[in-house]
């Protein structure tokens, strides 16, 4: 069987979109027929090469979507042929069966554990969860990756109570859902930072209750003036160090916590004074948001299935596979919230 697919065959090149022969499913592998697929900045990244040396190429992307089962290989009790599932890189429970190699031209073609770039994919049976009753299938794909680390580093790792301040550093789709959860939690405020206007005018539609553009200002000093003392807790989503610092600096004294989630260019580094630990505030870093897929992604699929939000904004272009270049051009640019390559275009 062959399917199609968007390769990446070289960092800083074009995307080669391509036919590939499907291989034989190894025992706790699933074969998915792939509706749709999201991309975020880490897509981005391996595209630009800004995660470093790619040893892995000519290789397929994407690491959030979702499906249809259409066969199980040996092992596999999760899910069945037919089932409706979330694609996601967080691992849940089930066999990990370690990634696929497809074939292109006399070539082999690499996948992870996970890969939604493509019209079938072959995917370990723990990166996939039966997707939830409360959202169609296009917003699901949020649960993939946005959602999760988001919601989860907002929930399962800092643990924000009703009340608190929060400060997110980026919002992008990721911090639109911190923004998201804080705002569900009951906390106050919200205070959103972001120096690209599009993703800034897509803040208080999430939950923001101030927003900040962070060009040419002491950032610090802006947050001060809504909460004196300093934020409860701060999200950093951007993967810039210097908001990685920003964020522990913004929170108070004596138990304040900022979580690190953007992922930084390859080579980067993150100064710190060593003050800020003295001062009893603590920086935590995060995988996926502590997101167990199995635990919380029904919750998380309540939370945005239920309408405070309208959380098909933040998904707001579609785009065909033919075209998935252009969304993670559009999407590095800020021009759009989240890209959504919807198998069922042509382009």
């Amino acid at each position: 069987m062959k399917t199609t697919a968007a390769l990446l065959v070289q960092t800083g090149a074009p995307l080669v979109v391509a036919e590939i022969d499907i291989p034989a499913l190894k025992p706790g592998q699933v074969l998915v027929e792939i509706a749709y697929s999201g991309a975020c900045g880490t897509q981005v990244m391996e595209w630009r090469g800004d995660k470093g040396e790619d040893k892995w190429v000519p290789h397929c992307l994407g690491h959030e979507g979702t499906g249809t089962v259409l066969e199980t290989g040996r092992a596999v009790t999760k899910v069945k042929a037919g089932d409706k599932v979330v694609l996601s890189w967080i691992r849940g429970s089930g066999v990990e069966a370690g990634g696929a190699v497809y074939a292109w031209a006399d070539k082999k073609v690499n996948a992870g554990g996970v890969t939604t770039f493509q019209r079938h994919a072959v995917v370990s049976e723990n990166r996939l969860t039966l997707l939830p009753a409360e959202l169609p299938m296009d917003i699901a794909v949020l649960l993939g990756c946005a959602a999760p680390t988001g919601m989860g580093a907002v929930y399962n790792v800092l643990k924000a109570q009703p009340g608190d301040a929060v400060a997110v550093f980026g919002t992008g789709g990721v911090g639109l859902h911190a923004i998201m959860a804080a705002a569900l939690v009951g906390a106050m405020p919200v205070i959103a930072v972001d120096p690209n206007p599009t993703r800034r005018a897509l803040a208080p539609l999430y939950g923001a209750s101030h927003v900040i553009d962070p060009t040419g200002i002491d950032v610090l000093a802006e947050i001060k003036k809504i909460v004196p003392q300093g934020v409860d807790i701060a999200v950093e989503s951007s993967g810039v160090p210097a908001a990685m610092e920003q964020a522990v600096n913004a929170t108070r004294q004596q138990g304040g916590r900022a979580v690190v989630i953007g992922n930084a260019r390859h080579g980067a580094t993150l100064s710190i004074n060593p003050s800020v630990f003295n001062q009893g505030k603590s920086l935590m870093g995060t995988w996926g948001g502590d997101s167990v897929p199995d635990r919380d992604y029904g919750r998380f699929a309540r939370l945005l299935g239920a309408g405070r939000f309208p959380v098909r904004k933040l998904l707001s272009k579609a785009y065909a596979l033919e075209q998935a270049e252009q969304a993670l051009q559009d999407l590095a640019s800020g021009t759009i919230g989240r890209p959504l390559i919807d198998m069922s275009l042509r382009a």
